[in-house]
């Protein structure tokens, strides 16, 4: 290998976690990366961002900052920023010139900054889990998806009850919260003492902090594009991502799978919710261009209500796109069903489809972009 070490910052989302429970958020981009590093003949290490869960954008940076600073900051390597979700408004305001009075001593190293899936423009989804029983569902969500991981998921015979009751989530987050308080108490009675100490203080660290979830809305985000300004020395890449609706089909393929049954049904209301724009602050119409090219990638022309079953696809776009394709929020970082490897597990049940083939061709993009910026 030759020339200084490239460092790659990987900044996760809302109610993301840098390791969690012996898991890895970034495991698979991190392996894809840095297989892509390694052909290219270039030293590099990863840098895990251990941000709040859904701690405030600004708490978030300021995570974001000491963890570069500790990592990044003895050498004079480049450094490259990937945030995942609200990660990529972390990395905006990190690199924006007008953020902070003096840059750190760093700032200049940074070449490039990729967002993925990323609420520019916010998500409408973000009023709903302003609320008790919105947080609790996406917190359940990601609570089962642990507890999959870990275990392959609870028995039958314990979400038999649960199982009978999703008939009480409707399609506007109408959600029972002793439903969630007792799907929240089965999975968490499989834990360990040690995992469950991981989980409780990432739970805690959700109760202490939750300004993320409020700015995340189309109004706060209006606010933030007004006020965080572009570093013009940098390049700007965006992953686009959007999954078909949950309907009939991906119900019928869960049929064999209960813990597959519960985990989109807690999905599918966030999906609906995030598919409401919204009529006073609406993503910006993207040129024709640009039109033209998420319908191809898409098979249909792009419309105001396409997400990811978290964020809008429109609200994604922010500099060049360096990838877009059929994907839910969770598939694009490597966790979705794998057929040939099986080191790839589906996180959150959707019904995407998205394949190893489609992951490899998202991370050939990511690399190729970050290679050459």
């Amino acid at each position: 290998m030759s020339g200084a070490k490239h460092h790659i910052v990987l900044v996760p989302g809302l109610f993301g976690f840098a390791k969690l429970g012996g898991f890895d958020y970034f495991m698979h981009v991190e392996e894809a990366l840095g297989n892509r590093f390694a052909d290219a003949g270039l030293e590099w290490d990863f840098v895990l961002v251990p941000s709040p869960p859904t701690g405030s954008i600004v708490r978030r940076a300021r995570v974001l900052v000491e963890s570069v600073d500790e990592a990044c900051g003895e050498d004079d390597g480049p450094i490259h920023l990937i945030g995942h979700s609200t990660g990529g408004l972390d990395i905006r305001l990190l690199a924006s010139p007008t953020a902070r009075p003096e840059p750190p001593p760093w700032f200049d190293r940074v070449q490039a900054a990729i967002t993925i899936s990323a609420p520019h423009y916010g998500t409408p989804l973000a009023h709903d889990l302003t609320t008790l029983a919105g947080r609790r569902l996406l917190f359940v969500l990601y609570l089962l998806t642990f507890g999959t991981l870990r275990f392959g998921g609870p028995p039958l015979t314990a979400l038999a009850p649960l199982i009978a009751s999703l008939g009480k989530i409707d399609d506007a987050l109408g959600v029972d919260i002793q439903l969630l308080d007792r799907t929240t108490e089965l999975i968490l009675s499989f834990f360990s003492k040690e995992g469950l100490g991981e989980v409780q203080d990432w739970f805690e660290g959700i109760h202490a902090d939750r300004g993320a979830i409020i700015q995340l809305t189309p109004e706060s985000m209006d606010i933030f594009n007004a006020a965080v300004n572009d570093n013009p020395s940098l390049r700007y890449g965006c992953v686009v991502t959007r999954m078909p609706t949950p309907g009939p089909v991906t119900v019928a393929s869960t049929i064999l799978s209960p813990v597959a049954a519960l985990s989109l049904a807690f999905f599918t209301p966030l999906y609906v919710g995030a598919s409401r724009p919204s009529s006073d602050y609406p993503s910006p119409t993207p040129t024709l261009e640009v039109q033209d090219f998420l319908a191809e990638r898409f098979g249909k022309a792009v419309k105001p209500e396409f997400n990811d079953g978290l964020v809008p696809t429109l609200s994604q776009l922010w500099g060049d796109i360096v990838w877009a394709g059929t994907a839910d929020h969770l598939d694009i970082l490597g966790h979705f069903r794998g057929e040939k490897d099986t080191s790839h597990t589906d996180w959150q049940v959707s019904g995407a489809g998205f394949t190893e083939a489609a992951f490899d061709e998202a991370m050939d993009a990511v690399a190729d972009f970050l290679l050459n910026a």
